[in-house]
């Protein structure tokens, strides 16, 4: 055995059991090929048997072969730099901005106009304390 393709339902519960079975036996993690024949073909095609059952052949054979083509991804730790960019001075892009400053977080604020504060900037008060928006 050099490979696993499971034709069953949705990855999104199991994958991680069968992709840990992998690992167990001593292979990649991904060398697993999730076929979704519940969704893809039970579901959608309930009233039509003779093509649900033809269209999942189709899904088990395409599986198979893309677990042929299925090579080993090395894992790389890569060190990032804990900072973020906002994109937008505008109300949202300010409050982000601080919020995320007020944790420490290094935020780097980018706008494409000559002023910050978006829509706001227009208005001439600011509801509800009527302060002056300008």
């Amino acid at each position: 055995m050099n490979r696993i393709v499971v034709a069953a339902c949705t990855p999104k519960i199991h994958e991680s059991t069968y992709r840990a079975v992998l690992i167990e036996a001593g292979l990649s993690p991904y060398y697993f090929q999730m076929v979704n024949l519940r969704e893809q073909c039970s579901f959608i095609h309930s009233d039509d048997k003779k093509n649900a059952t033809e269209k999942a052949i189709r899904l088990v054979q395409a599986g198979i072969n893309r677990a042929r083509e299925l090579e080993i991804i090395p894992h790389k730790k890569i060190s990032v730099e804990k900072a973020v960019l906002v994109i937008g001075a505008g109300i949202a892009g300010m409050n982000a901005a601080l919020d995320l400053a007020n944790q420490g977080i290094p935020v780097y604020l980018v706008e494409k106009e000559a002023t910050i504060g978006g829509k706001m900037a227009q208005l001439d008060r600011i509801y509800p304390t009527d302060d002056c928006g300008i």
